[in-house]
């Protein structure tokens, strides 16, 4: 099925941030780009960092008048990154922390008690499943650890010239009903998490690396004039820019239908923008076709819908959980979630 690219759901293929440039260098600072304002003059401070988790390069811009501060800033940011990292990742256990992985090896023996920020991520998790009617449902790790376990294997066939293997129907049929918010008991005053379900498991990659963003841009930020966090394509801004000209992202367009092979996206203060797509993580199967990471969770295989979902909106944990939720929907269906959104909470999101 040849896929959309239409202008309420931009297909991409890579996001590079045109404010400041794109890098792939680590621990590269600059303190070059002097801008000038009414009352003093601003150097533009940058650095990237590989070793912040979530599978990504992580990049950070700021214009600030001592770069020594700035990198300090950075040094937080990183610190922050790898904390949340850790508390989100359901794949590895760390020494002293109760993380999602424990939560999920603990399904179905006991609650466990974690920090503060995943009963916050989970309660997210949640309003979004009641936005989306269940299309976006972290609840159903069960059923993506399936396909993971194809997919990474199918990507090592792959590499060696080799088709992939489809999972049999009836193990995604069984994997999919190891889900439910019915059972999970998320305690608030004891801070303890619960899946009652022994198969059911989390899966927070629709929610973590956003939300981890915006946690991290709002605690950091407080001590910026202005700038930016990019976090694998989660690009976080903030404030407006010194010279009062627009931020500027550019999306590279992977079927180069568009002008240039860019979509362009302009807007000033602090904003969001995250894009999820098909184009990173998948293989190709013995019938043929590619198959990605992100699960419809109405037909249990990847959607089909299109090659990305931007979304442009004030946060970032709440444009990760939309970008994933309206790449499973058709366009009026997306719609009506964003919709939803508007009303429950009053703020505005575009995609």
């Amino acid at each position: 099925m040849k896929r959309k690219i239409t202008k309420l759901l931009i297909s991409a293929l890579s996001v590079c941030t045109l404010l400041a440039g794109c890098t792939t260098k680590e621990s590269k600072n600059s303190a070059s780009s002097t801008t000038s304002t009414n009352s003093e003059s601003l150097t533009k401070y940058e650095n990237v960092s590989s070793d912040v988790g979530f599978d990504t390069i992580y990049s950070y811009m700021e214009y600030t008048t001592n770069t020594e501060s700035a990198a300090a800033h950075f040094k937080d940011s990183t610190t922050l990154l790898r904390y949340y990292n850790q508390l989100f990742d359901i794949y590895n256990d760390y020494d002293g922390i109760n993380n999602l992985k424990t939560v999920n090896d603990n399904a179905g023996i006991k609650p466990i008690k974690v920090d503060k920020p995943i009963i916050d991520m989970l309660h997210m998790a949640k309003q979004f499943y009641d936005y989306s009617n269940g299309e976006f449902d972290i609840t159903m790790g069960a059923l993506l650890k399936v396909w993971h376990k194809y997919r990474e294997e199918g990507i090592k066939l792959n590499a060696e010239k080799q088709l992939g293997n489809l999972p049999p129907e009836e193990e995604l049929t069984q994997a999919a009903g190891c889900k439910g918010w019915d059972n999970v008991v998320i305690n608030d005053e004891e801070s303890t998490v619960y899946i009652t379900q022994p198969c059911q498991s989390f899966d927070v990659g629709g929610i973590a690396k956003g939300y981890a963003t915006e946690l991290v841009a709002e605690e950091v930020s407080q001590h910026m004039q202005a700038g930016y966090f990019n976090v694998g394509r989660n690009i976080r801004t903030v404030n407006d820019k010194p010279d009062g000209s627009t931020w500027n992202v550019g999306i590279a367009d992977p079927e180069g239908a568009l002008p240039n092979g860019l979509a362009l996206i302009s807007s000033k203060g602090s904003f969001s923008f995250v894009t999820s797509g098909d184009y990173e993580r998948f293989y190709i199967a013995t019938d043929g076709n590619s198959y990605h990471h992100i699960i419809d969770p109405s037909t249990n295989y990847p959607a089909t819908h299109y090659h990305s979902v931007t979304i442009f909106t004030e946060d970032s944990g709440v444009a990760d959980c939309l970008s994933t939720t309206l790449f499973t929907l058709s366009i009026e269906d997306g719609k009506r979630v964003l919709e939803a959104y508007r009303k429950a909470t009053g703020k505005e999101a575009n995609a």
